[in-house]
């Protein structure tokens, strides 16, 4: 993200403040940090660039006061601390000249070379592009800088320096500024940072924009870390000396130390687990570095045989490596003082590349410094940039601005599973995967021809999630053209962007009529009519040529129904476009349709929302044909009906979310919350619960006990991912012991 310039403004004294100068690395100083890594750096060339980039950017001044040459110079600062090569450094003093000042490519690649004008050009922010909507310009600079990075990591590490000192930063801009920019940071830029193994950075872009978008659920954890910091920092030290000397007796030599998570590691596990903050077993974590890989296994038999293992908390990354070429062993024992430990054992050359991803593998290599490919090779035996090449592959399919969002972040965000083909290939696949996506990460044809699937030698159907160790057979032939649910059946954003390929044409004449029926309910709610209008302006407005065009734009979101009607209404007054945008409730019946989509939808079937599952948009959901004609179910996947039907193959219906569902509605949901029975507490659950956006329909206390008692919560809800974050804001809270999502 490139800081805004702007005009020199008069200083801190002169507006009768005295604000202290903030430091900046100085010329020599830079020069000293790289020649301490790399003797051979070209310290003419650092001199030249540090120079131009200061007299080229000038009197510009950051949002903070400071002159603007001191971002570029504090990014090539980062940049030593994982010491990268001289192009890059270089790279990071001019990334910005090229956009804020008058230099051209040109004028780069005359003064400093090819190369360096061709990471420059990557790295600049495209900001400039005239595109109709924010998602649209966002979706569009994404495409351009993963066709970037794909070609030359350094882009994507001058660009993550620069994206993390602008978030050191960040409270000196707007808050609408900083929310939209520390939200980009957590879906796209930390992502993106993991994708390469990029931890240390990974970590510090979360945290920021974490105490940007929810500060007030990190400070309610930093509270009970320091509480437990202050009742177990001693534990955590003798621990660690334990174990050490368990490995000492047994002759394997190890350094061992305790680490604290992260805030924001938290709280991603509040919101993915049921249980409270003071059942977490692992906020305290043991890293055990030994010398080689032989004694990383040599180290866990000794550990398992001091201390019971907890089942099904092994992972062996060390002969699987994660996608980021990530490699250690993780176990969790129940150690000293009868403690749940949770162990990561591995090299220290591992914990380097833990820490530092791709940025470990520059070294001294036949006498000069750079990237060493075969090192990083064989840290991990992948290719470090194979996940940012499986977006371009996205790119290729094609799509508009909302799928490459969408599928870039499926890509970026999940972790894996491990399977086999037949012939015992080793395959690497998003945890939460299904058969198409087995068959797209194979070969396109396999997914493009797949049929049918056989796990473990048995057929199962398309929508069976891949678990662990699973031997995938992919069974192939000619088929009809994919049906729109078919993308229900594939989590990755490979699979899901080659399935859409085959699908978008068939699918045109459901978005205009999801689109028509959206503008009209836009309408409807700001009291206004479609009948005998014309939507010329909104044609005009939108430069479409005819109304199912402007329907089918509005059923996939490029425009929002809204901006139809303010087109055909200008004069349109505050609360009618407030009627107009304000979510509705989904409801049983005909009005279902325009939130569901999927096969079995046929005119004149009536849909209904099963009450034993309550599914809200974000989860994954299915149909069932129900007898005598009453209609097809909506349920959640996860939903415990669907085992009564488990053998009735011919009544299953794979279904859907619209886009006008997830992003215009609201859906009823239900928490069940075990809290402490204390005067004043029912009250702070209920605060946070709005704090965090949710409506409480209902309450229902039950099980009252002396010291606990459970309440039941009936919540209006936008999404799953609001569930999710709600449920997570109350197990931050130390008066609450458990929060589960209620199913019925």
């Amino acid at each position: 993200m490139r800081p805004q310039p702007s005009r020199p403004r008069p200083s801190a004294a002169g507006r009768g403040g005295c604000a202290p100068a903030r430091r900046y690395l100085r010329q020599y100083e830079l020069i000293e940090r790289v020649k301490a890594y790399d003797r051979t750096a070209d310290e003419g060339l650092l001199n030249r660039a540090y120079v131009y980039a200061m007299r080229m950017h000038g009197a510009q001044l950051r949002a903070s006061g400071d002159p603007y040459f001191a971002h570029p110079i504090e990014v090539a600062g980062i940049l030593t601390e994982y010491r990268m090569d001289t192009a890059a450094i270089v790279t990071a003093l001019l990334h910005d000249v090229i956009e804020d000042t008058g230099a051209t490519r040109a004028d780069v690649a005359a003064l400093f070379g090819e190369e360096i004008a061709a990471l420059v050009e990557g790295v600049t922010k495209l900001s400039k592009l005239e595109l109709t909507a924010e998602h649209a310009r966002q979706a569009e600079n994404l495409r351009k800088f993963i066709l970037a990075i794909s070609k030359d990591v350094r882009v994507l590490i001058v660009k993550l320096a620069d994206r993390l000192h602008n978030m050191r930063t960040l409270e000196f801009l707007r808050p609408d500024k900083r929310e939209r920019i520390a939200r980009e940071t957590l879906e796209i830029y930390a992502p993106l940072a993991r994708s390469i193994g990029m931890h240390r950075i990974t970590s510090e872009l979360e945290e920021l924009a974490f105490q940007t978008l929810n500060p007030g659920a990190r400070d309610a954890i930093v509270r009970r870390l320091e509480l437990l910091r202050a009742s177990q920092g001693k534990a955590v030290s003798d621990i660690s000396e334990e174990i050490c000397a368990r490995l000492e007796q047994a002759g394997v030599h190890a350094r061992v130390f305790g680490r604290e998570k992260q805030p924001y590691s938290i709280w991603r596990k509040l919101q993915r687990k049921s249980v409270g903050f003071s059942q977490l077993s692992d906020i305290y974590a043991f890293r055990v570095l030994v010398d080689d890989e032989s004694d990383c296994y040599r180290a866990l038999g000794v550990l398992h045989r001091a201390w019971p293992s907890v089942p099904d908390r092994f992972k062996d990354y060390i002969s699987t490596p994660k996608r980021n070429n990530y490699r250690s062993l993780h176990t969790t024992v129940v150690g000293p003082r009868g403690l749940r430990i949770e162990l990561q054992i591995r090299t220290e050359a591992m914990d380097r590349v833990a820490e530092l991803g791709v940025a470990a593998h520059w070294r001294y290599k036949d006498q000069s410094y750079g990237f060493d490919a075969d090192a990083a090779g064989a840290a991990g035996g992948r290719d470090p940039l194979i996940n940012i090449r499986h977006l371009v592959q996205v790119l290729e399919h094609g799509g508009d601005s909302d799928d490459l969002v969408e599928h870039a972040k499926l890509e970026m965000f999940l972790d894996q599973v491990f399977v086999f083909t037949p012939k015992g290939q080793l395959v690497s696949l998003p945890r939460g995967a299904m058969p198409l996506d087995f068959a797209y990460a194979v070969h396109t044809d396999v997914g493009d021809a797949a049929i049918g699937v056989k796990i473990n030698g048995e057929l199962r159907p398309l929508r069976t999630p891949l678990q662990n160790g699973d031997v995938v057979e992919v069974i192939t032939g000619p088929k009809p053209p994919n049906p729109p649910d078919w993308r229900s059946l594939a989590v990755t954003g490979r699979a899901r962007s080659a399935i859409k390929r085959h699908i978008r044409a068939a699918e045109q004449k459901e978005f205009v009529r999801l689109g028509r029926a959206a503008v009209d309910q836009a309408f409807a709610r700001a009291g206004r009519s479609m009948k005998d209008i014309s939507l010329r302006p909104a044609m005009d407005r939108f430069a479409v040529a005819t109304e199912d065009e402007l329907f089918e734009a509005a059923g996939r979101r490029r425009i929002e129904p809204v901006a139809v009607l303010e087109a055909v209404y200008p004069g349109l007054k505050a609360d009618e476009k407030a009627a107009a945008a304000s979510r509705v409730k989904i409801t049983d019946g005909r009005a279902a349709r325009l939130y569901v989509r999927g096969s079995g939808l046929t005119p004149g079937v009536t849909l209904h929302f099963g009450e034993c599952c309550t599914p809200v948009p974000g989860d994954r959901i299915v149909g069932i044909l129900e007898p005598e004609g009453r209609g097809l179910a909506v349920h959640a996947i996860d939903c415990p009906r669907l085992a009564e039907y488990e053998d009735r193959e011919e009544l299953w219906r794979d279904l859907h979310w619209t886009p006008e569902a997830e992003r215009s509605t609201l859906s009823r949901a239900k928490l069940r919350a075990s809290i402490r029975n204390a005067p004043g507490v029912l009250g702070q659950a209920c605060t946070l619960i709005g704090e965090a956006g949710g409506n409480i329909l209902n309450l229902r206390m039950h099980h009252r006990q002396s010291d606990f008692f459970e309440v039941d919560l009936d919540i209006d809800v936008k999404d799953a991912r609001h569930l999710t974050h709600i449920a997570a804001a109350l197990r931050a809270c130390p008066s609450v012991e458990t929060v589960d999502r209620v199913r019925g």
